[in-house]
């Protein structure tokens, strides 16, 4: 029984260390993506095109 305590508790740890570094790789901007939304309208009118062809 104190086995599933220990890894009860090493699993909490290790979700809590994922999820703070999560939150700092969040605050730091590194899923921000500024590439994207400024070729996104370049590529919305070849997608009606083609569904307009079929």
């Amino acid at each position: 029984m104190s086995v599933i305590y220990l890894l009860l508790s090493l699993s909490i740890l290790v979700a809590i260390i994922f999820f703070i570094a999560f939150i700092v790789s969040v605050k730091k901007g590194q899923y921000d993506d500024s590439y994207t939304p400024s070729v996104r309208m370049l590529f919305d009118d070849e997608l009606v095109k083609e569904e307009t062809k079929n």
